[in-house]
């Protein structure tokens, strides 16, 4: 076996057990604190929501834990019995060794990859969601999003893959430079692209009613600075009872989407507050922020693939020969499957970034609404609909969790002092 494939599975086994060691500890942390609604939750919360919520979390928790060791357990059989090559051989045998027939073996293989992941995601959906009132989708329409998602990326990835299998023959060692430049473009058009014309072949997409809601919105967006156009309802209630808003695009392209379900939830005066938050996303600058972070890694990415694409040691560890390999997706392939061996590294990083900008978007929320009492109530309705985990151990939220708890969002409400 060859020595890079042992250092793989050996990080593999390592990126699982701390994984499973993180999910165990906030387990016992919420089994710990399920006994009684702790003292600064009992005024928004009853008893019986808070003892749905930490049933939830286990289900969640436990059921993740089993879907982590299963595709450990898959993708080490992969890579040890060489399913790769073999895929990438018969695959690529029919299909030609041309960029577009080489884009399709690539596509292929990854969906044929994500086919054991799918009874786990039907598992999520119709079993526990279902359980705990959330699930409000049929199988007809999973079914129906899975083809859609599945033919928008073919008819996204399969040109895109190709121009950057072209790009490798043409430019030959500094390839991955125009790669880098021209899937970053392709990044920020999806920005923008993915709200407008993607978004609504999946959910509808309305602008808000007339009303004193859309009145307070609108004035709230003048006197903070943002030039809305629309605001925009999503019916997320048509898969699910979660609630959620978000901020889509930018420039003079971006958009506001309020969930239905959020505005069933709340008041007036909450929406406003959320809305706040979401507008200091962009006040602050949080977007070009993170587009920024987004172009250094895919540059670190696109450099990663450029050097491996001169190892041939690196495919040769996967049983792939390279005497034969007449294309670079080997390399691609590999890249996109181990890649998250890595990037689980840097998960408390980014998750500390993203923390540091919901606190500041807060923070110009209470600004803007002249206090944090509207912001804490919309806070804590989210939570308590979403039967989110409100007493998650602290290292697990360090590591995972890109907003902080509600308990941190709050003190930190309650204690500014601008």
């Amino acid at each position: 076996m060859h020595s890079v494939l042992i250092a793989v599975l050996a990080l593999l086994a390592l990126k699982t057990m701390v994984s499973l060691a993180l999910d165990w500890m906030n387990l016992g942390h919420v089994r710990k604190n399920a006994g009684s609604v702790p003292e600064s939750f009992r005024d928004f919360i009853d008893a019986e929501t808070y003892a749905k919520s930490t049933a939830y979390t286990e289900a969640r928790t436990r059921f993740g834990m089993l879907s982590e060791v299963f595709d450990a357990l898959i993708l080490t059989l992969i890579l040890l019995f060489g399913v790769l090559p073999w895929l990438y051989g018969g695959l690529g045998t029919w299909l030609g060794a041309g960029v577009w027939g080489q884009s399709f073996v690539l596509i292929a293989i990854l969906f044929i990859l994500g086919l054991p992941g799918l009874p786990f995601d039907w598992w999520s959906t119709f079993r526990i969601e279902a359980r705990f009132g959330f699930n409000k989708s049929t199988l007809k329409l999973w079914v129906t999003d899975k083809i859609k998602g599945s033919l928008i990326g073919l008819a996204i990835g399969l040109p895109l893959l190709s121009l950057l299998l072209w790009l490798v023959g043409a430019l030959g060692t500094y390839w991955w430079l125009w790669g880098y430049g021209i899937f970053f473009l392709f990044q920020l058009v999806m920005v923008v692209a993915y709200p407008m014309f993607i978004m609504p072949l999946f959910n509808k997409l309305e602008p808000l009613g007339e009303g004193d809601l859309k009145t307070r919105l609108f004035a709230l967006a003048d006197r903070t600075g943002f030039k809305a156009q629309t605001i925009l309802v999503m019916d997320g209630s048509k898969r699910s009872g979660h609630s959620n808003a978000f901020f889509a695009g930018f420039g003079r392209f971006r958009r506001i989407v309020l969930f239905d379900t959020l505005i069933e939830q709340m008041n007036t005066e909450e929406i406003e507050a959320v809305l706040a938050h979401e507008i200091g996303h962009y006040k602050l600058g949080h977007i070009p922020k993170m587009i920024l972070l987004s172009a250094v890694s895919t540059f670190v990415m696109f450099a990663t693939l450029g050097w491996l694409t001169h190892a041939d040691w690196f495919v040769s560890a996967f049983y792939f020969d390279p005497a034969f390999v007449q294309s670079l997706v080997p390399v691609f392939l590999l890249v996109a499957l181990l890649g998250g061996l890595v990037g689980f590294w840097f998960g408390p990083l980014s998750s500390r970034l993203s923390r540091k900008h919901e606190y500041e978007a807060d923070a110009f929320a209470r600004r803007a609404m002249q206090g944090p009492e509207a912001l804490i109530a919309a806070l804590r309705k989210l939570h308590k609909e979403n039967l989110s985990n409100l007493t998650p151990h602290p290292l697990y939220s360090a590591f995972h969790y890109s907003h902080p708890t509600l308990p941190e969002r709050e003190g930190a409400l309650r204690h500014a002092k601008d």
